[in-house]
């Protein structure tokens, strides 16, 4: 996935209310940014942090820039949570990730379960469907990748509809997008969210696979690197 326009570079003063990050450019203005991201961004809103912003293409949006990018040591990280779905598709439609591919079509955003919609569905005539939930990880703890940086009841019920898929014969994947380039593996973070990680363990026991994937994360864009090795 390749950034449509330059980034702008700057400093985060702060980040609040969730969704919005007050950013000191170089030029020496102050702007606020819009931050795609719900989560605590725990290890990644550091103030005083190099970031990068995107400019938004519509000249009537209230908020004219969008945070995209945190450098955490030397190490810079995709935050926006708009990505992952199109970082992941690119990377299937360019042949990998290997347990991916095989399908003949994609599609994304398609309902499915209770009142949900799943990230990427694979199909074709020659086998199961394929139910592909992506989740954005930015967390670092150590050396090791963490999902998810806050309760996530949403991210538990998606985990019973995905063993719902298996037990109906179809395939269904948990990928984790790690999107920074700096992590040994991955990890579940159980003392923030217990009931997800339980609910992991037993979508696993059910059939429904896990892999994760880190990032080549640059200012020009991101794209899938190889697999993170998987601690659970």
């Amino acid at each position: 996935m390749e950034f449509p326009d330059p980034l702008i570079k700057g400093t985060l003063i702060k980040r609040y209310k969730r969704f919005l990050a007050d950013v000191a450019l170089e030029d020496g203005s102050e702007v606020t940014a819009h931050c795609a991201n719900s989560g605590t961004m725990l290890t990644v809103s550091e103030p005083g942090s190099e970031v990068w912003l995107s400019p938004a293409r519509n000249p009537d949006r209230k908020l004219k820039y969008t945070w995209e990018l945190i450098r955490v040591g030397g190490a810079l990280v995709g935050i926006n949570t708009q990505h992952p779905n199109r970082i992941v598709q690119e990377a299937i439609e360019g042949g990998v990730p290997k347990e991916l591919q095989g399908y003949g079509s994609l599609r994304r955003e398609v309902k499915y379960g209770k009142n949900s919609r799943i990230d990427i569905l694979l199909e074709d005539a020659a086998r199961p469907q394929c139910f592909v939930e992506v989740k954005n990880v930015t967390m670092k703890r150590g050396e090791v990748a963490e999902f998810p940086d806050a309760v996530t009841a949403r991210g538990t019920k998606h985990l019973h509809e995905l063993a719902d898929q298996v037990a109906d014969g179809r395939r269904a994947v948990m990928f984790y997008l790690v999107q920074r380039p700096d992590c040994s593996a991955f990890a579940l973070a159980g003392d923030i969210d217990p009931a997800y990680a339980d609910a992991l363990a037993k979508a696993r026991d059910a059939g429904v696979e896990v892999v994760a994937y880190g990032c080549h994360v640059g200012t020009d864009g991101v794209r899938l690197a190889g697999p993170v090795d998987i601690r659970l």
